[in-house]
């Protein structure tokens, strides 16, 4: 029976013995921004930071400052976004971030950076894994995204995390110290040069299998 079919008669089931399905099912990709307002994003850092929506996108500027979104319990998932960086810009795409209290430092941060003076490029996770060639060009729209999995490796389930530019995977990360557990998706606004935009948000949350 093909996946589809399972989930069908999986929900079928759940109607025949008068339990209402979730809306949102794992496997399923769901939106985290409308397009049109930052409704449940929780912006934290510096005052004289800014972030808008503009024509569609979400716009970091001005001092240091993260965006939070809605929830902070994620674990298991694939989380992506549409991004595109300044010329000079630096920003993050963070996932399992403990607090939505604005520290660079927590949680894992996928590196946004084509030509900052800070060397790490887009495609890294910071701290772990360091890209230096630029793999996408400043004020260039491209697809990020990673997929991160508590798994068995040889004996220890540690996180796996695939990353992803534009469809293509660039690697999957055994991260032995598993320094994060679950927590917020973020955006970082790294500093006044530099502009970040953001759109087409996604999760698709996975269970303990990476399903």
């Amino acid at each position: 029976m093909t996946r589809f079919r399972q989930r069908v008669c999986g929900i079928l089931g759940l109607i025949l013995a008068g339990i209402a399905p979730s809306s949102t099912l794992a496997g399923d990709w769901v939106s985290l921004f409308d397009g049109q307002s930052l409704s449940g994003w929780t912006k934290a850092g510096r005052s004289g930071s800014q972030w808008e929506v503009v024509d569609g996108a979400i716009v970091g500027s001005g001092q240091a400052s993260m965006l939070y979104s809605p929830k902070g319990d994620y674990k298991n998932f694939r989380f992506r976004a549409e991004i595109k960086i300044n010329d000079g810009g630096n920003s993050g795409m963070y996932f399992r971030c403990p607090d939505a209290d604005g520290n660079f430092s927590k949680g894992y941060e996928a590196q946004i950076d084509s030509t900052h003076r800070d060397p790490i490029r887009t495609g890294s996770v910071y701290g772990f894994v360091h890209v230096y060639k630029q793999l996408v060009p400043p004020d260039t729209w491209f697809t990020y995204e990673v997929e991160v999995v508590d798994k068995n490796w040889r004996g220890k389930v540690v996180p796996h995390i695939k990353v992803s530019i534009n469809g293509e995977v660039l690697y999957e990360l055994v991260e032995y110290t598993k320094a994060w557990d679950k927590g917020y998706f973020a955006f970082q606004q790294h500093d006044p040069g530099s502009k970040v935009q953001i759109r087409k948000i996604e999760v698709m949350e996975l269970d303990e299998k990476g399903r």
